[in-house]
């Protein structure tokens, strides 16, 4: 029997996974008062924006990928918000920037988290929205034990408060310090904005429905949008060194919806695999799997050995540079021949024994690439170690967390299934607006201001997320919904899940607690964009003999502790016997699994 951290839970009732205990416990405790995976799903999602405010806030924005048990197709809730209106190229280089700021209110874009989880509720809920905001404004008001990691980032940027973003520092430095691990922690202003967005929705009348869009219209065109608005023309200092405004308006988040789309998928030994469009990164996991059916080695599927963590790796190292080069909303993507078993037998070619440190974007349809002059060979990077609200806000290399993603995963007894990867607004990204009780995000410095390039920044464009949702199906029934934070590690950590749960037949719990790796050897997605050639992070879980077979391959190996890389959640419905199951990360102590 293999040991894992914890069990594989298996019921019939329903199952939870997301990355706080809290949030999966709150949208259990929907599923037994009689709502479905979406109500749960809701619930979760608000409950995050509270008890993981480092890590995702109501500022931000969430993809999701949903099956519902009447029509079992997967389809994409896109709650990216798109660039502001006054969000321009010539707007950036006028302030004498070449590259978007990683924090700041110059790095927001539209929020689009809030309005997609009431979307998803009025469509697919049954619930009310009191009922689904209950647990999250009894967090935000009554308090909750903070996790210590929520301290650790709050101390992290505790000068920049202090100095810079007084309305933040009221917030988060109330008692003249960081906040305690452990310590019960509340948020006055945003409970009073949930409890202002159900007083909007009950003064509607009693539809559900017209319920729901009237708190959509208290977000979007109401009280939210109007603080928003006038909070997003003060100047405050961002990563650029100076104070600038903000370029979200009320008119921006009034122009805004979020919506419904069809994924784009992967046909793959027998599974279907449905991932966000070419707008997120997410098709970079579909390349993947069809390069390395491509090499036609079965050794090339095992993660656990060097071989095959080298050819996965050097397969995750191609796709990405066919994400660089191709990936972006509104862009001209050759999608087709991206994931065509043609192209991928081209790109699998490119595989020898040796690690490559290059970035190589292929010529789908014959098309000649175009990358960021940012990445080419020679280019200057910068990073400022100092500044913590720079930088990926993932997982470092060397295993510590500076922020973040969170994830949820909810399926119930009737065979709803929803994979949502809620992030952006965390409470390092931007200042707090006080009358609101959180800050806006900052994911516009994933655009590039470059003209002419898949993601160069434009008004309505919605930013290349690294934000990435999973769902499988069977014989056209969902079987799986997975993800994790993680930034560009999203896909790098999915694919090994994938490999050891549909090819190699490992629980979902196994599969998640088995030891992770990831590649720096990618433009980075977030501020200030570095790269480090060849580098390949590895929990030293793995033992000296595959460590040194890397090394041989000529991966510039980084160990790191042996349960620091990876942040999956997952759970499963088995068609056959309505069984249902759920795993959660060990990694960070703080995810949990439930169900019955």
């Amino acid at each position: 029997m293999t040991f894992t951290t914890r069990p594989t839970l298996q019921g019939t009732f329903g199952m939870v996974s997301s990355t706080h205990w809290l949030a999966s416990q709150s949208a259990m405790g929907i599923l037994e008062r009689g709502g479905n995976a979406f109500d749960a799903a809701v619930t979760a999602g608000f409950v995050l924006h509270v008890v993981e405010p480092h890590l995702n806030g109501p500022g931000g924005e969430v993809p999701a990928i949903v099956a519902t048990a009447q029509d079992p197709t997967p389809k994409v809730l896109c709650g990216q918000g798109p660039a502001p209106a006054g969000a321009t190229i010539a707007h950036f280089r006028s302030l004498g920037m070449d590259l978007i700021p990683g924090a700041g209110p110059l790095a927001a874009a539209v929020p689009g988290a809030v309005d997609a989880w009431l979307l998803l509720l009025r469509e697919h809920g049954t619930l009310s929205l009191a009922e689904v905001l209950e647990p999250a404004i009894g967090y935000a008001a009554a308090g909750h034990p903070l996790v210590g990691r929520v301290g650790d980032t709050v101390a992290a940027v505790r000068s920049l408060f202090e100095e810079h973003w007084p309305t933040s520092a009221q917030l988060w430095l109330r008692h003249g310090r960081p906040p305690a691990a452990g310590e019960m922690v509340t948020n006055p202003a945003y409970a009073d904005t949930l409890r202002r967005l159900v007083e909007a929705a009950q003064a509607a009348g009693p539809d559900r429905e017209a319920q729901i869009e009237a708190a959509r219209g208290a977000w979007s065109t109401g009280f939210v949008a109007d603080a928003i608005d006038r909070f997003s023309r003060r100047p405050f200092q961002d990563s650029s060194g100076s104070p600038h405004a903000g370029l979200v308006t009320g008119d921006d988040l009034a122009a805004y919806s979020a919506t419904w789309e069809a994924p784009t998928t992967l046909d793959w030994h027998g599974y279907s695999v449905a991932k966000t469009g070419f707008w997120g990164q997410g098709p970079v996991l579909l390349e993947t799997l069809s390069v390395l059916d491509a090499l036609d080695d079965p050794g090339a599927y095992d993660p656990a050995t060097a071989a095959g963590i080298h050819a996965q790796v050097e397969a995750l190292k191609l796709a990405f540079a066919d994400r660089e080069a191709w990936y972006g909303d509104g862009a001209d993507v050759p999608a087709k021949a991206l994931l065509s078993r043609e192209y991928a037998r081209e790109r699998a070619a490119l595989i020898g024994d040796r690690a490559s440190a290059e970035l190589r974007p292929g010529r789908p349809d014959g098309t000649q690439p175009r990358l960021p002059a940012h990445v080419q060979p020679g280019a200057a990077r910068r990073t400022d170690p100092t500044d913590a609200t720079t930088g990926e806000p993932t997982v470092q290399s060397d295993g510590v967390t500076r922020g973040d993603t969170c994830h949820v995963d909810v399926v119930d007894r009737w065979g709803n299934m929803i994979s949502a990867t809620p992030s952006g607004g965390w409470l390092q990204s931007s200042p707090t607006i006080p009358d609101l009780g959180f800050p806006l995000g900052s994911r516009l410095q994933m655009f590039w201001l470059e003209e002419g390039l898949a993601s160069s920044l434009a008004p309505g464009r919605r930013p290349r997320t690294t934000l990435s949702p999973t769902m499988v199906h069977r014989d056209g029934e969902p079987v799986l919904a997975c993800g994790t934070p993680g930034g560009d590690q999203q896909d790098q950590w999915q694919v090994p899940f994938l490999l050891r749960h549909l090819v190699g037949g490992q629980s979902l719990q196994e599969a998640i607690d088995a030891p992770a790796w990831h590649t720096l050897s990618l433009p980075g997605s977030f501020y200030p964009r570095d790269m480090e050639p060849g580098v390949l992070v590895v929990e030293d879980r793995f033992g000296d003999d595959v460590l040194a077979a890397l090394w041989t391959y000529g991966h510039e190996v980084r160990v790191t502790d042996g349960w620091s890389l990876g942040r999956l959640c997952a759970v499963s419905r088995d068609p056959a016997t309505g069984v249902l199951s759920a795993g959660a990360n060990p990694r960070g102590m703080q995810g949990y699994a439930c169900g019955r």
